[in-house]
């Protein structure tokens, strides 16, 4: 049943040392800000879940909170590599970092059999390439009707599902619109949830024919943060920061620079940072 929470309480309620934690957001609504409020509160030894690790998963990396990575694909969109990301696997800084790859249909496969409560999902996968030399939790398995050949990857079932919404009603009910990728998928999946969002309102109004809806029984916290997507996008509300993107590039680069920025943009700044940068991205485009 969902509670409204701030997003510090949230965290602290949900987000415990040593967790499996999925961030879901296929470039629009990747929850940023909730990532800042676990890195501020020095969550560690953490195994994280993500289709597309970017900015959000560079940042955990660098400020030492992770153990380990399941993913489908690693970058900063468009621009280039995640250089914590390649700092921590190549050097072992700030710590050894584990990965676990996968393919996005796998990804999106184990997430879809861990919200149906099943053990291991079961596609058609993984012909030709060679992921399966390298990731042991690659099966195949055989159709006990058809004979076929098929893949097989363990389920997703994390201790912890965090996604950015559009709204959710006075009831805790969440709508997500435009691109939703698997934050849908992630929640059911999960034993417990924090959903931010950029608003709570009395009625949903006009929806999009693609709109998805969390019933409030599928939810545990929510924690309104307007522009908490940052610097990706929210449909209706604000654009995505291309500009960001770039800089980050520089910005991680190196160790030094890194840290002074997490230092002045993360540890010192709180939630309410977001609505200001959702304000000056709006400003620009007025």
């Amino acid at each position: 049943m969902a509670r409204f929470l701030s997003l510090a309480e949230a965290v602290q309620s949900n987000v415990r040392d040593g967790d499996t934690v999925a961030m879901e957001g296929f470039t629009h609504l990747i929850p940023h800000a909730a990532g800042h409020e676990i890195i501020r509160q020095q969550r560690k030894r953490l195994t994280l879940i993500r289709m597309t690790p970017d900015l959000i998963y560079d940042q955990f990396i660098g400020m030492g909170c992770v153990a380990k990575v399941v993913f489908s694909w690693g970058g900063n969109p468009g621009v280039g590599s995640l250089h914590r990301f390649r700092d921590a696997v190549e050097n072992d800084w700030p710590q050894p970092l584990a990965i676990e790859e996968h393919s996005h249909a796998a990804m999106a496969n184990a997430y879809e059999a861990g919200a149906a409560g099943l053990p291991l999902a079961i596609f058609r996968g993984y012909i030709g390439v060679d992921l399966p030399k390298v990731n042991p939790k690659i099966k195949s398995i055989t159709c006990p009707f058809t004979g076929e050949q098929l893949a097989a990857v363990p389920s997703h079932r994390p201790d912890v599902a965090i996604i950015h919404a559009l709204r959710a009603d006075r009831e805790g009910n969440v709508m997500l619109e435009g691109i939703v990728g698997v934050q849908k998928e992630a929640v059911l999946a999960a034993k417990r949830s924090i959903v931010t969002v950029e608003e709570v309102v009395d009625d949903f109004g006009e929806r999009n024919l693609n709109a998805v809806i969390l019933p409030h029984w599928t939810v545990g916290a929510i924690a309104t943060v307007p522009g908490g997507a940052y610097p990706s996008y929210a449909q209706g509300y604000y654009k995505r920061d291309n500009a960001f993107y770039i800089t980050w590039d520089k910005v991680a680069r190196e160790r030094e620079t890194f840290l002074a920025w997490m230092k002045a943009n993360v540890l010192e700044q709180g939630p309410e940072a977001f609505a200001a940068h959702m304000r000056r991205l709006n400003a620009k485009a007025a």
